[in-house]
């Protein structure tokens, strides 16, 4: 199972539509996974009142959320 087919239960914001990761502790874990799996650095960052992964493929700066449960790129 890849990444992108986890579930993430931890607790998550709404932030202009978007879900977003509530605790920078959670986000910065999930951001090691994506960083692994996709072999580029990630960080996780303040969006609003919640925590994205920011990070560039292809190039092309690429932000994560969430959508039901799992990573989806919001950019």
């Amino acid at each position: 199972m890849d990444l992108f087919a986890q579930p993430i239960f931890d607790a998550t914001i709404v932030v202009e539509g978007n879900d977003l990761f509530k605790g920078q502790g959670s986000a910065r874990q999930w951001g090691e996974r994506l960083a692994a799996e996709l072999k580029t650095p990630i960080e996780a960052r303040k969006l609003g009142n919640g925590w994205a992964l920011f990070g560039t493929v292809d190039g092309v700066e690429a932000i994560w959320a969430l959508h039901g449960q799992r990573l989806k790129r919001i950019n």
